[in-house]
């Protein structure tokens, strides 16, 4: 079950169609964590849980060899339609092979089938997220977050929605969750700094980027944003006015 996308962006010009009908469906169906309150939708979760995939398919999956997980995860929906399990499967590696019409779609057949793992969301949220659908996109990180609480990339990639739709303050909060969750997530401490730099917290954008580099001195964004952070400085920026998105490196 553990196959989520990198949380980098894939900077990718796939055309997509693309459709609320996922949100739509959450809407009519309520919280998806509400069927654990209801006796027949509970049955239906737990049957999810219980389901396999099939290990040839996965074993392909696992090895990244995608035109032949997808052939053989679509022999595995011809044989059980409602397999959830193997309808994520096959939309993660449709996904993954730019196929994002297909994607999208078998990410709808899973949810519809009952299947609520934290990692489809996250993996349908960056779907939206890469096609500019921020919107739709922050409500399916949001419900990745709550589904997966514990697990650092669902609040770093709703962190990224948030500060592209310029909600910084919720952005920063979701970072430093991230950054709690995986003090390794060099990646959310970098945001932060961003995050910051556009609230016009310049002192505080310097203070994690060099806390960064102390801790990895490797890390190139941190040492890249420090020295156009020193640029700025050096021509008279003022020190509390927010800095243009894009000034800053995001993420390797």
């Amino acid at each position: 079950m553990g196959y989520a996308r990198p949380h980098t962006l894939k900077q990718t010009k796939v055309a997509l169609v693309v459709t609320v009908v996922v949100v739509a469906l959450l809407a009519a169906r309520g919280p998806l964590l509400a069927l654990a309150g209801d006796g027949v939708g509970a049955s239906v979760k737990e049957q999810v849980k219980e389901q396999i995939c099939d290990p040839t398919a996965d074993y392909f999956l696992g090895l990244e060899d995608y035109p032949r997980a997808i052939e053989l995860h679509r022999q595995v929906i011809r044989r059980d339609p409602s397999n959830a399990l193997a309808h994520y499967h096959l939309g993660f590696a449709y996904g993954i092979t730019g196929h994002h019409k297909h994607e999208l779609s078998e990410y709808r057949k899973a949810i519809d089938l009952g299947f609520d793992d934290w990692q489809l969301f996250l993996n349908l949220g960056l779907l939206y997220l890469e096609q500019g659908h921020l919107r739709v996109a922050t409500d399916v990180l949001r419900l990745a977050a709550l589904l997966g609480d514990n697990t650092a990339e669902t609040h770093f990639n709703l962190g990224l929605a948030l500060e592209r739709r310029g909600m910084l303050g919720q952005a920063a909060r979701e970072m430093l969750v991230a950054a709690r969750l995986d003090p390794a997530q060099d990646d959310a401490r970098n945001m932060l700094g961003v995050i910051y730099a556009e609230q016009g917290r310049l002192a505080q954008a310097r203070a994690e980027w060099t806390a960064i580099l102390r801790d990895r001195p490797d890390y190139l964004p941190a040492r890249m944003n420090l020295s156009v952070l020193t640029r700025l400085e050096r021509t008279g920026a003022p020190a509390h006015e927010p800095v243009r998105p894009g000034t800053f490196a995001r993420t390797p």
